[in-house]
């Protein structure tokens, strides 16, 4: 019979490769017969998109980074909400089944961001994980998603610099949580994937510091 170890570990994997799932780089390459890894930035995210094929395809790269996290997320808690998980979770100990789900969504949720930023399908590329870490917070909390996204929009709306709106959303969504009073996981979940968010746009960090990152509309002048 199979453990409560060996289930949670087949989520995360499941997680993993939903979020590694290469949207990007398989619009550019179906559609548009480029490698959308040596256009711009080389991210696959919808950032780079936009620069490099338009609003229409960057949209839909969006949407769909977005809905294979919620994915990852009602993955746990669907199975979580079966019988056969919940008596495998008492088989191993653990009594609280609501704070194990918990636990086990902020795990799927940074599985699904690695998986997004390092994609097994495209040699362990990928994007910096922006839109993925929007659809685990609307799927965690929507209050704390839509906020974050609210961040966002009033960040871009005045500075034109998508890196910049991220970075500042991103540190936003741990006071986010612990105004509305979520959980410790979602905290921390909040802490961490906030951290590997911005890691991920240390390239955009130095060109803004330089002066240098490019505003919506406008090319990358400078790879890095």
């Amino acid at each position: 019979m199979i453990s409560w170890l060996v289930l949670n570990g087949l989520i995360l994997i499941i997680a993993y490769l939903l979020g590694a799932t290469p949207s990007g780089y398989w619009i550019g390459s179906w559609f548009y017969g480029i490698d959308i890894r040596e256009q711009g930035s080389g991210s696959t995210g919808a950032t780079n998109i936009l620069r490099t094929l338009g609003k229409l395809p960057a949209l839909a790269v969006l949407v769909i980074d977005i809905l294979k996290a919620v994915l990852a997320i009602a993955l746990v808690r669907y199975i979580y909400s079966l019988l056969f998980a919940q008596n495998l979770t008492i088989a191993a100990g653990i009594t609280n089944i609501e704070l194990a789900k918990e636990w086990m969504v902020i795990l799927a949720g940074l599985m699904a961001i690695v998986g997004h930023s390092k994609s097994i399908w495209i040699g362990f590329k990928g994007g910096k994980s922006v839109a993925s870490s929007l659809g685990i917070l609307l799927a965690m909390s929507w209050v704390v998603g839509l906020g974050t996204l609210a961040v966002f929009i009033v960040v871009i709306s005045i500075s034109r610099i998508v890196s910049l709106s991220s970075i500042i959303a991103a540190v936003s969504v741990s006071g986010l949580m612990f105004i509305t009073g979520k959980p410790l996981p979602y905290e921390i979940f909040a802490i961490v994937g906030g951290i590997y968010v911005i890691w991920r746009h240390s390239s955009n960090i130095e060109r803004l510091l330089a002066g240098t990152e490019p505003r919506i509309g406008q090319k990358l002048s400078t790879e890095s």
